[in-house]
């Protein structure tokens, strides 16, 4: 069984490794849409696989640093594509967050990736 909680930033970021004259070299902002997946067996006595609020609990501190920066001055985000992004927030919540399963990143309501941690 799995559960997801989304959550919301908007942050800028400009793309250093893009060729020349890419549009997304300009420093631009994105709404940034999180979704944060866990995974595991329905606990019988609670009948789920994890609290909502303690999943909130534990992302929210992370959005909360993201929010509202230039995400190229965030150390480790100094090519804040949304795959590196993704691995980014995977690293710091998988310690805390038993069964993660899975980090989605949307820079556009079109437009994101989903990262299922290191193969």
């Amino acid at each position: 069984m799995e559960i997801f909680r989304e959550f919301t930033f908007e942050s800028a970021h400009r793309l250093p490794n893009v060729p020349e004259g890419h549009k997304c070299a300009r420093l631009h902002g994105h709404s940034y849409r999180l979704t944060v997946t866990v995974g595991g067996p329905i606990d019988d006595r609670l009948g789920w696989v994890m609290d909502f609020g303690d999943l909130k609990t534990a992302v929210e501190p992370l959005v909360r640093s993201l929010d509202h920066r230039a995400l190229n001055e965030v150390e480790g985000l100094e090519n804040p594509t949304s795959e590196n992004l993704a691995i980014w927030i995977w690293d710091r919540l998988s310690p805390d967050i038993q069964g993660l399963r899975s980090v989605r990143v949307r820079e556009t309501a079109t437009s994101g990736c989903t990262y299922y941690g290191p193969i």
